[in-house]
């Protein structure tokens, strides 16, 4: 009972009284303006972890992992901060739009949310990745672009955390865990674009299961469920140095992501 008080009044105070910035704690704001700019998108681009793993579609990102976005990624996703599901929202659709402009653009989108464990969402008290694609979504219909979200991927089996393990260990650990939904092909069909979105990429592993798992429906393969729809996806944020530089720059061809068509 007590625990539960408290964490009523810590919730009410926050409705009462405005708290720091989730970003660098100043101020009096849910977001100060410098924390708000290093979430605008404005550097969104093309990113690759190394090594690259197999499998991953191209990938866009749409600010570097770090300070202030770091925490407010965190605030968001751990400690459900849901108000900044707006900002972190905008910068996806950042990242959404460098990948159309890189690739194929035009015609609708399809948003994938990366699926969490149901007994993550019910920990967190929400899904993150499905809160952040539902406000890029909206940021991108009111920008004009079709855009809508199609939660089609689904856990098959337990998953262990991925916080601590290394590139391997996650990729043994996500491995044939995801599948499409039963009539995943058919709510994608009309889709000119199928784009992953997760907040964060680091070694990729997730990002690699969640296509394996579409292309294994026919989605994103060139005469599969969906068509000649294009896949890539896009994150709010990933590590500075899997940024790829314009004309190729820090990532040379041994490392090159070799995407598998099925």
């Amino acid at each position: 009972m007590r625990e539960w008080w408290r964490g009523l009044a810590g919730e009410l105070g926050g409705l009462v009284l405005p708290v720091g910035c989730a970003g660098c704690g100043a101020g009096r704001a849910v977001l100060c303006g410098a924390c708000r700019s290093a979430l605008s998108g404005a550097g969104a681009g093309p990113v690759r972890p190394s090594p690259c793993p197999d499998g991953l579609p191209a990938v866009y990102a749409a600010t570097v992992y770090r300070e202030a976005v770091r925490a407010v990624v965190l605030a968001h996703k751990e400690r459900g901060a849901l108000p900044l599901a707006g900002v972190l929202g905008a910068a996806l659709a950042a990242a959404v739009r460098a990948g159309m402009a890189g690739g194929a653009g035009g015609g609708a989108v399809a948003l994938v949310p990366v699926p969490s464990a149901r007994h993550r969402v019910r920990a967190r008290g929400h899904d993150p990745a499905r809160r952040i694609a539902l406000a890029a979504s909206a940021r991108l219909r009111r920008e004009g672009v079709p855009a809508r979200v199609t939660p089609v991927l689904r856990l098959r089996r337990a998953v262990a955390d991925q916080a601590g393990l290394g590139a391997a260990q996650r990729r043994e650990n996500l491995a044939g865990a995801l599948e499409a939904r039963p009539g995943a092909g058919r709510v994608t069909s009309e889709a000119a674009r199928i784009v992953l979105v997760d907040d964060l990429v680091t070694t990729g592993s997730t990002l690699v299961e969640a296509a394996r798992a579409l292309r294994a429906a026919g989605i994103g393969v060139p005469g599969g469920a969906a068509g000649e729809a294009a896949l890539a996806a896009a994150v709010v944020a990933a590590p500075a140095d899997s940024f790829v530089r314009p004309g190729g720059g820090r990532v040379g061809r041994r490392n090159a992501c070799r995407a598998k068509k099925s």
